[in-house]
């Protein structure tokens, strides 16, 4: 499956988000492309640690069991509106190239740290994730963004 651990992969979304343009439109969703870029490098750091976000609920935790072996059985592309962690919505004016470059930077930290850099602290829906799941989710998670905007 696609993850952020694979160079290919990580290049490719940096590509991707080259094209992206403060007048990029959403095809969904409320946030504009900064606010997006910056949403995605904070999903970054909860992957690496830096941010520990609170779990979701016992409701939260039962849909994530229901949902986990959808999202890592194949390289399916998230589906819409799917749950966002409150902790990393974005609002507000935000410079888009200042925004691409810290992502740009994340990804690089997260694609060098390897494994070795993924957070042991359970995912907010999910639970406890490997490496591989961590690799996996943020390479969708990307994906799932760039797409919203056409990239």
């Amino acid at each position: 499956m696609k993850n952020l651990f694979e160079a290919a992969r990580a290049e490719e979304l940096k590509q991707r988000l080259n094209t992206l343009s403060p007048h990029s439109r959403g095809h969904r969703g409320k946030m504009n492309p900064a606010e997006a870029v910056a949403h995605c490098w904070l999903a970054l750091d909860i992957a690496s640690g830096h941010l520990k976000p609170v779990r979701g609920g016992l409701a939260v935790r039962m849909v994530g069991r229901l949902i986990k072996p959808l999202v890592f059985k194949d390289d399916a592309p998230m589906r819409r509106n799917s749950p966002t962690n409150r902790e990393i919505v974005v609002t507000g004016e935000r410079d888009l190239a200042g925004e691409c470059e810290r992502l740009r930077a994340a990804i690089d930290r997260f694609a060098a740290a390897g494994p070795a850099g993924c957070t042991s602290h359970p995912h907010f829906v999910f639970g406890k994730l490997t490496p591989d799941q961590w690799a996996i989710l943020m390479y969708k998670h990307l994906d799932h963004h760039l797409r919203q905007f056409g990239v």
